[in-house]
């Protein structure tokens, strides 16, 4: 897919942090290419839910939720995915801020992250994510390869942290009561449902003294099951555009730092119920847009294609043309592209990181096609 040029974010949207990697590591000359054989480090993982163990039966493109933590990238390739995505290029022209979150860098690949592109163009990596999703998929679009949200606190945060929760532990043992309230009261990022039918959430953080960090889904009856965050290296496939989830905080480590990577379905034949509601808000508009509008045209033209095919099939074939079924297909893309046109506001109307959190129940398949 075509790149443009990235804008920088305006000064606005930017978040008051530092870039976590200073200096030894740089991106420029470094040329690493990405072998699947070298950094692909895949272990299938030890569970995976499906949409019928969250009471969620009817809803989503695939009957998979999301699964347990799973090997995914060798140390070498979180390394390089690190040092692209935390360089200076990458920090000083791809930051936003949100209500949802303090910290993402967005839209750097290819142009300021080349690895980290074809890590997620690769079709070995492609094969792994969709196996585990139970359903053929592709990136959403190059914008969306590697957004990575950032939390970063110092030292003696850190310590502060751990001390609150030490003591807080130690007095519900002794009241005989549980539970950790700090994880809900301050999550990295807050409830909502993901743009995106698929998402795989990859830890580029050390979290080997960490706690907490799981992400936490809304099942279908109101409960929460919380799957724990996965260490350096790992991922989670989530089928996130519907299911409600939150990340949770994590203690025990100075930077949590995760990169998710957005994917659709292939088959341009099934529902594509991509919105924009998250990302609008932290995203260069017209790149966005663009992108937006390519992949779904292209859909429109495959789909346009297949139906006249068929039809001069059966036309060739002497049959008499199922005027009701012509209609219902055109019907559904006289729907598709009428919800492309919602989804893209005018650029003057968008509120520049803020992110409306009332569409986060909307996740369920509402018949976009």
């Amino acid at each position: 897919m075509a790149s443009a040029a990235i804008l920088p974010p305006s000064k606005a949207m930017r978040p008051s942090l530092e870039p976590i990697i200073k200096g030894g590591i740089s991106t420029h000359g470094c040329n690493v290419t990405f072998d699947a054989e070298k950094h692909l480090a895949f272990t299938p993982p030890s569970k995976i839910y499906t949409m019928k163990d969250l009471h969620l039966n009817d809803t989503g493109v695939s009957p998979i939720a999301v699964s347990e933590p799973f090997p995914l990238f060798s140390p070498a390739a979180i390394h390089q995915m690190r040092a692209e995505v935390l360089s200076d290029r990458v920090w000083n022209n791809c930051q936003y801020s949100s209500n949802l979150a303090q910290c993402q860098l967005r839209g750097f690949a290819p142009k300021y992250a080349p690895f980290v592109y074809d890590i997620w163009k690769n079709p070995e990596t492609l094969a792994i994510i969709s196996r585990i999703a139970g359903i053929d998929l592709v990136t959403e679009m190059d914008f969306e390869i590697g957004h990575v949200n950032i939390s970063v606190k110092s030292e003696k945060q850190k310590a502060e942290e751990l001390a609150a929760f030490t003591e807080k532990t130690s007095r519900e043992a002794d009241e005989g009561v549980a539970g950790c309230p700090w994880e809900d009261d301050k999550p990295i990022v807050d409830w909502h449902t993901d743009s995106y039918p698929f998402v795989c959430v990859t830890m580029l953080s050390d979290c080997t003294n960490m706690i907490g960090g799981e992400t936490a889904l809304k099942t279908g009856t109101g409960e929460i099951l919380k799957v724990r965050g996965p260490q350096m290296g790992c991922a989670v496939v989530l089928q996130g555009r519907y299911i409600e989830h939150q990340a949770l905080r994590a203690l025990g480590a100075t930077e949590r730092i995760t990169m998710v990577t957005s994917f659709r379905p292939r088959c341009p034949a099934l529902p594509d119920d991509t919105v924009l509601t998250t990302v609008r808000p932290v995203s260069d508009l017209s790149e966005l847009y663009f992108q937006f509008s390519e992949y779904r045209l292209d859909i429109l033209e495959e789909r346009i294609r297949n139906q006249l095919k068929e039809l001069r099939e059966k036309k060739r074939a002497g049959k008499k043309l199922n005027t009701g079924a012509l209609k219902t297909f055109l019907k559904e893309q006289e729907t598709f592209l009428a919800h492309m046109n919602k989804e893209m506001i005018e650029d003057y109307k968008v509120e520049m990181g803020t992110i409306d959190t009332r569409d986060r129940h909307k996740g369920k398949r509402s018949r976009i096609e």
